[in-house]
């Protein structure tokens, strides 16, 4: 036993000193003493005391092997009078609790008995080893709730917290908090928490400490035995499906699956949140959790990595695609224009499938059918003379009439509508006329702005044909807004098929908008702020009094909703894109929103896009999402929403701004539960919280997650850009790939340059350019994808001398949006039928994937003529990242990083798919290499990238995922500022 005295200097030594006395048996060989020296008549002191500094080090996970628990113990009990004894007997002990099945066994044995021996109010404080309370572990958890211990604990805090003023004792009052945590952990002790008042005191409690930066432990702890422990509820709505529903043809089932009715919840023993979600101030990411993940997902089967060239159709199926080729078969008689016989071919959308099953039999160019052709007007195209929108006119005269054409098109827009309205009198479910949202005629801004005889000529409900508004609107529209152009939005609008059949134009899609005037930084979330939000959360149960709880925007009851109540905001969403379900205001300035899910489906709630009214100046309003899915966002690094105002539109400032302060993301206590085949699984939801001070009293904003692209903003856009190209250079065709489940239109652009004439080497050369295949818009959340997509359909028709060399090196294949029917019903996801199309490409189906089905069999009639195409990009946007990034595929470095080993003689793989990533990092200031990747996952076998690479053969196959929040890298580096 005197030997032990040697080994003192171990206890502080270091890690590696500790493993090493282990290695050899040294703990072992120390419990064994300690067993003896208890057994010894009479104990000696000192070696036990020598023996006990070591044990509490690292030696304590060896202790129940050893039978060591009692003797333990029974010094513990014959200690409690020896202060130095005593504190080695606990941190042995709490070593021993950190094991679940030596923890049991203490409890067992009395150790909680024994704990509360020791744990004594703060009047006898003289007993300083109250701190170590990890006894109380989550095995024991239900024992102590049994035994009455969690009302004991409760006033023990109580009771340090009010007499222990000047914070000497934080580490005591922690340790008790520790030990409530550990007992919530369990349902049992959750519901006995509630019983107890337990959400009132520590909620009380903690509103002492928010003000001292040291208390920050406690304020930590006591947030996250609130939050674990605040009931849970459903979400306040019918049921968690969409508002919106779609009846698949076939016998396609739509029925939701079984949802738990609201009050019968679930109860499991272990149903706990995690301690890593509960950090309240800590950065959820977790790369090195996240690379498991994705190891555990890698595909490791050779075979399935190879090339699979196999056919999902019929082969003479392929054959209705070759008129989506005419690049191939264009005779150039006429190289200075078009034909009249193209022009006259082109505008003839009547012979399109009437459902999505039929096969395409002609490829059909879409134009716009609804606005009149006056050979006088011309759409408004930016100044040429800026440097970043190189976009060649026609002629001088073109410019010329540009100028004038301005006031010309405001004027023509009623006549073309009225246009509008002779076609829909011939077919009513072709098109029908929408009507601008009304303007608040009462607010002082907007009769300053519009005189008086007109004002009182204003029909606010009445259409868009007749309003003199819309005139006085278009007169103040300066035509300055690049590529957009209001007659042409209008006319696009009319004809898209929504669920909702939308009646109304939201003000910004309409009006257009200009790029910021600014680089606004990204907001630098202050410190505690998530933590204020969660216990303004728990005040709402607590002070029950203070809840307004009143409806003002519901899209299942409308009639249970109170809009343009006295002292509420007003709300809207049902436009093009939009999405807001309800919004309930809890407080005078403060508003909880519920996102819809997507149609058909139950989930997907993140996207939003809504209009507000009625608001005061000066005001800080609060708004929470509280649907919200992702289990992280960008909004905790740095993201703003973006907001339009109609008034600073309407003054020449036509932008949508960054928005919002006090902005957090943070699980809340919303559930569902939903029947599975593996019985009922728990979704749990997230809280979008940030505070908004609007510009102007009464005016009307436009709030989205991100820059909103809706399809009617893509058609028009192609107009315009066919209208404006140089056809002498550009060679541009836009056809229809398909209807899309909804009835819209889903096009398809080709883009290259013209032959240099119509010599054979000529026409040789553009028949035989490789093919890049473009698409974007999978995903209607990813409204980011739509502005990339925009920006490179507008540089490859410039005349920039890059985008010249590019099309006479490629033909561009392009699908701008593969999922029309989701973005124009405010889909963050899916498409009608509910699925995720980015998660159809091995066996996309005619009726409910049409435009996957038809995307794929243009590859596939690609491959067959011998023209697979160079590049595949799928364009995308990332929620959780920033920057600018590429996913590719490759065999090698899949199966090296799952750990396999890789025969370089027999699987050999061609290494030019880095080719292209290379080239961006070093041209694309936004572009990052190091965030690239080139693992091919299970879970990803059926996305647009893994086809297109196994099935058609694609050596460079990517999807490029564009952040929502820009970057923290290169030129583009955006710098956080504190607000």
């Amino acid at each position: 036993l005197n030997g032990a005295s040697p080994l003192t200097p171990f206890s502080p030594g270091t890690d590696r000193r500790i493993h090493y006395l282990i290695s050899k048996g040294g703990s072992e060989a120390l419990l064994q003493a300690l067993a003896a020296a208890a057994r010894a008549e009479p104990p000696d002191d000192d070696a036990l005391l020598a023996l006990l500094r070591l044990l509490a080090r690292k030696f304590g996970l060896k202790v129940q092997r050893s039978e060591a628990t009692d003797v333990i113990l029974s010094l513990t009990r014959k200690s409690l009078g020896h202060h130095l004894k005593l504190t080695h007997c606990l941190w042995v002990l709490r070593v021993c609790a950190s094991s679940v099945t030596a923890g049991t066994a203490l409890g067992i044995n009395g150790a909680m008995e024994l704990l509360f021996k020791v744990i004594t109010p703060y009047s006898k404080r003289h007993v300083r080893t109250v701190s170590l309370f990890s006894l109380v572990s989550e095995s024991n958890s239900r024992r102590a709730v049994n035994r009455g211990y969690l009302c004991g604990l409760l006033r023990l805090y109580q009771d340090w917290h009010h007499n222990d003023v000047s914070n000497n004792y934080v580490h005591i009052r922690r340790g008790l908090l520790i030990c409530l945590k550990h007992i919530t952990n369990i349902q049992l002790g959750r519901e006995t928490f509630l019983d107890s008042c337990g959400m009132e005191i520590l909620f009380t409690s903690v509103q002492d400490c928010l003000s001292c930066k040291n208390l920050d432990p406690i304020v930590t702890t006591v947030t996250q035995i609130l939050r674990k422990c605040y009931p849970k509820e459903p979400v306040p709505v019918p049921t968690v499906r969409s508002s919106y529903s779609f009846s698949l043809p076939g016998n396609v089932r739509t029925e939701p699956p079984c949802m738990v009715p609201e009050g019968k919840w679930p109860k499991h023993e272990h149903d706990y949140e995690s301690d890593g979600e509960e950090e309240v101030e800590k950065d959820l990411d977790n790369d090195d959790d996240e690379t498991k993940e994705e190891d555990d997902d890698l595909e490791t089967d050779v075979n399935k990595l190879r090339s699979r060239p196999v056919l999902d159709r019929p082969e003479e199926e392929l054959k209705q695609y070759e008129a989506m080729c005419p690049e191939l078969s264009h005779n150039f008689q006429d190289l200075e224009s078009e034909s009249e016989d193209e022009k006259s071919s082109e505008d003839n959308t009547e012979n399109l499938p009437s459902t999505p099953s039929c096969f395409i039999r002609s490829a059909i160019s879409v134009k716009h059918q609804n606005i009149r052709r006056n050979p006088s007007v011309t759409v408004t195209v930016p100044d040429p003379r800026e440097e970043d929108l190189k976009v060649p006119l026609q002629s001088q005269a073109k410019k010329e009439k540009c100028r004038w054409a301005q006031i010309t098109e405001k004027r023509d827009l009623v006549e073309a509508v009225q246009d509008s309205d002779s076609v829909e009198e011939e077919d009513l479910a072709r098109s029908h006329v929408l009507a601008l949202r009304p303007l608040p005629e009462e607010a002082a801004w907007y009769t300053k702005m519009f005189n008086a005889e007109c004002e009182a000529s204003i029909n606010p409900g009445g259409r868009l044909k007749t309003s003199d508004i819309v005139r006085n609107l278009l007169k103040k529209h300066q035509g300055n807004m690049p590529f957009h152009s209001p007659c042409f939005y209008v006319a696009r609008a009319e004809r898209v098929k929504s669920i909702p059949d939308y009646k109304f134009l939201a003000f910004p899609d309409f009006w257009g908008h200009q790029p910021p005037p600014y680089c606004k930084p990204m907001l630098e979330q202050k410190y505690g702020v998530q933590r204020d939000r969660v216990l303004d959360d728990v005040r709402r149960l607590i002070q029950l009094g203070d809840v307004i709880g009143r409806t003002v925007f519901d899209l299942d009851e409308p009639s249970h909703s109170s809009p343009g109540a006295p002292d509420c905001l007003t709300f809207f969403s049902k436009f093009e894109s939009g999405n807001l379900r309800k919004a309930i205001q809890v407080r005078e300035f403060e508003y909880d929103l519920i996102l819809n899910a997507d149609v058909n489906s139950s989930q997907h709630h993140q996207w939003f896009y809504f209009e507000v009214r009625d608001m005061k100046l000066a005001v800080p309003y609060r708004f929470n999402i509280i649907n919200c899915e992702k289990f992280n966002s960008q909004f905790n690094y740095g993201m703003q929403l973006v907001m339009y105002s109609v008034k600073e539109a309407l003054q020449g400032r036509p932008c949508w701004l960054r928005v919002g302060y006090d902005i957090s993301y943070y699980k809340n206590h919303y559930r569902s539960y939903v029947a599975t085949a593996g019985g009922m699984k728990r979704k749990s939801y997230y809280t979008l919280a940030f505070s908004i001070t609007f510009p102007h009293k009464d005016d009307v904003c436009y709030l989205a997650y991100h820059y909103p692209y809706t399809y009617s903003a893509m058609m028009s856009h192609l107009d315009i850009l066919e209208q404006n190209r140089n056809p002498k250079k550009v060679y541009w065709r836009q056809q229809t790939l398909c209807q899309t489940l909804g009835g819209n239109l889903c096009p398809l652009l080709t883009i290259t340059a013209m032959p240099e004439s119509k010599k054979r080497d000529d026409l040789e050369q553009f028949c035989n350019r490789p093919y890049v295949f473009l698409m974007a818009r999978v995903h209607p959340g990813e409204s980011n994808a739509s502005w990339v997509m925009k920006g490179t359909l507008e540089f490859l028709v410039s005349s920039d001398p890059i985008a010249d060399l590019l099309r006479k090196c490629f033909i561009f294949k392009i699908v701008p949006m593969l999922n029309p029917d989701g973005v124009i019903n405010g889909n963050l996801r899916c498409s009608l039928s509910g699925d995720d199309l980015n998660r159809q490409w091995l066996t996309p189906s005619p009726q409910l994937h049409p435009t996957i089905y038809h995307t794929k069999g243009l590859l596939y009639y690609l491959r067959s003529i011998g023209r697979t195409p160079l590049v595949f990009c799928d364009y995308h946007g990332h929620s959780q990242k920033k920057n600018v990034f590429l996913y590719g595929c490759s065999i090698k470095e899949t199966l090296w990083q799952a750990g396999c080993m890789v025969d370089t003689a027999v699987i050999t793989e061609d290494v030019g798919y880095r080719t292209l990533p290379k080239i961006l990092d070093k041209v694309a200031p936004a572009f990052v290499m190091n965030s690239c990747s080139f693992l091919v996952e299970k879970s990803r076998e059926s996305t647009a990238r893994v086809v297109a690479w196994q099935e058609m053969g694609v050596l460079r196959s990517y999807t490029m995922e564009s952040t929502y929040c820009g970057c923290n890298h290169g030129l583009y580096k955006v710098s956080k500022s504190l607000t």
